[in-house]
């Protein structure tokens, strides 16, 4: 470790003498650390002097590495030691960041280093033979604590942690156990979930948007399950020419897209307008339905690439449920209780909830006021377990009016966006 840092030390000095490039810089250093196994230029227009991706030795389990290790992917996007850093706790795939033109909205905004960790157990970061055992927030949060110290030696002003949705979860969560890592966190669209399915969900549906607009969503899932008779068969050939499998019977994946389409309706940001009438024809119905709430969410092909997705909200992060009783007599289901074990995870995957991450994150909030801005949209259901805290000088919570799942700095209202980009500025400026 002594050697690495003279290397590393001794290549900063050179880097500002001039007497060598960045490359030559970041090539040194990441040959210097032995936690890292593999680096990868990627080439190709870019804001950033250099970006690379990387695959970094992990424990399994950081409390014993007896247990063994795994490789995880990070992708590192390199502009100036002097900036400050946006690292991305990811909670999937990386895969949309290993290209060199890459650039998250906070490092736009700010100008910044940017360095994406592909969470444990997804896309390249995962282990031959997986273990779910080892798939738990502790861990991965010990991850990005480990990529950070990392880069640490690297970069030496402010960091700021960020994620999207579950990875606004990660970040959250990470945040929560290494409150120090970071100088500044944002997570977007971030859930708290008290259970797997949570409960919280399906009234605050029944609230948001106008009277009209919730009456009109209600009828279109109606009208969508009078009609059985004749979309059902367009279902089953969509299901066909698409080759979906699934679980359950195909009568009862068409119950579940009944059911999901008004949490998709909102979470999206789809316009009322573009629901059908009521004397609509059955091939428009059926195209607007299957656009909304497709069953390839509920098929197993969708849920292959995301089984640590739905491993995890079934042990500690949580999701959602569904309301049945006003489409009561027209499913073929008696009850969506307990859907999500039955849909989404195999027989020999049983799981059972523990709300201990969860309890902790709120207890953190409750006692804790470090630099943070949540951003949440009016609209998304997931807003329902959206974070909840008070009296805070440094946290703050960012609504966006009407807004989606896909709230962001640079589409809140003007006034919002100013205050937002005005604090993080303010967080982040350099202090002699």
């Amino acid at each position: 470790m002594r050697t690495s840092l003279k290397i590393l030390l001794l290549s900063v000095f050179l880097l500002f003498s001039g007497l060598i490039s960045f490359a030559q810089v970041m090539k040194s250093f990441l040959e210097s650390q032995f936690k890292i196994v593999n680096s990868t230029p990627l080439t190709g227009k870019s804001d950033f002097k250099e970006v690379y991706e990387l695959m970094i030795r992990q424990p399994l389990d950081h409390t014993d590495t007896a247990k063994g290790f795994f490789l995880q992917r990070i992708i590192v996007f390199y502009m100036d030691t002097a900036l400050p850093t946006v690292i991305v706790t990811e909670g999937y795939s990386a895969d949309y960041a290993a290209r060199s033109s890459f650039k998250e909205e906070l490092t736009r905004i700010l100008n910044t280093n940017q360095i994406v960790i592909e969470h444990r157990f997804f896309s390249k970061s995962l282990p031959e033979n997986v273990n779910w055992d080892f798939l738990t927030v502790n861990n991965a949060a010990a991850d990005d604590h480990d990529v950070i110290l990392l880069f640490k030696k690297l970069y030496k002003h402010k960091w700021i942690s960020t994620g999207i949705s579950k990875g606004g979860q990660t970040a959250l969560y990470h945040r929560s156990i290494y409150p120090d890592d970071v100088d500044v966190t944002v997570p977007y669209v971030a859930p708290l979930n008290v259970a797997l399915e949570d409960g919280r969900h399906e009234p605050y549906i029944n609230q948001i948007g106008s009277r009209a607009d919730r009456k009109a969503i209600r009828d279109f899932q109606f009208e969508v399950l009078k009609r059985r008779s004749t979309l059902f068969p367009k279902f089953e050939k969509f299901i066909a020419e698409k080759h979906y499998t699934f679980r359950l019977p195909l009568e009862e994946i068409y119950d579940y897209c009944v059911l999901e389409y008004s949490f998709a309706f909102w979470q999206w940001e789809t316009t009322i307008s573009e629901i059908p009438e009521n004397d609509a024809s059955d091939d428009k119905v059926f195209k607007h339905f299957i656009s909304i709430a497709s069953p390839d969410y509920f098929s197993l092909e969708a849920i292959k690439p995301l089984e640590a997705f739905v491993v995890e909200a079934a042990k500690e992060e949580g999701y959602y449920g569904y309301e049945t009783e006003p489409f009561k007599q027209f499913l073929k289901i008696s009850t969506a209780k307990n859907y999500f074990q039955s849909v989404f995870l195999g027989p020999e995957q049983k799981f059972t909830y523990q709300p201990s991450a969860n309890d902790k994150v709120r207890q953190f909030l409750a006692k804790q006021d470090v630099k943070m801005i949540f951003l949440y949209g009016e609209y998304d259901p997931w807003s329902a377990t959206s974070v909840v805290f008070t009296d805070k000088k440094q946290m703050f919570k960012v609504v966006k009016r009407g807004g989606s799942h896909a709230t962001r700095i640079l589409n809140l209202p003007n006034r919002q966006q100013k205050k937002v980009v005005k604090q993080l500025k303010k967080w982040i400026k350099k202090t002699t």
